[in-house]
């Protein structure tokens, strides 16, 4: 976070949110703040986080391309998130369009089965689910070296 002064915009984005929330008391909208303001991007944080970066990622363990995103194939969802239920099409992939990932995954999934890629969001077994409970919860992760 030092390079290219990360740190100071950390910072001064910090202070500038703490800057507003003290206005808002001082003047009395602090409820305005938290209520357009906290709560929307909260929620927005919570999805776009949820179903863009942790679910298309999991376990995140792996390193081989094959392997270090998922597909959960539905047609609802490819709707409701934009594609990113076939995340892997795109780190296969980058220059398909998003909304052609259900087509290409289609296309490509006897390749994907060969490889033995993640085809789906694996939170119904006991394993997985116990996982995603404790990301949910805690969050913590220890990666150890690699020689």
């Amino acid at each position: 976070m030092w390079k290219n002064n990360e740190l100071l915009e950390w910072f001064i984005s910090r202070l500038i949110v703490v800057i507003i929330v003290a206005i808002s008391v001082q003047f009395n909208f602090l409820d305005y703040i938290l209520n357009f303001w906290f709560v929307p991007s909260g929620i927005v944080g919570l999805a776009l986080g949820l179903f863009f970066d942790y679910l298309p990622h999991r376990p995140f363990v792996e390193r081989s391309r094959w392997k270090n995103a998922r597909v959960y194939p539905n047609p609802i969802l490819n709707i409701l998130i934009l594609g990113q239920n076939y995340h892997l099409i795109h780190h296969l992939w980058p220059s398909i369009a998003w909304y052609n990932y259900q087509h290409t995954y289609r296309i490509m999934k006897p390749r994907l089965d060969e490889k033995e890629c993640y085809q789906s969001l694996g939170l119904l077994k006991k394993k997985d689910f116990l996982e995603f409970m404790y990301d949910l919860i805690l969050g913590i992760r220890f990666h150890h070296k690699r020689e």
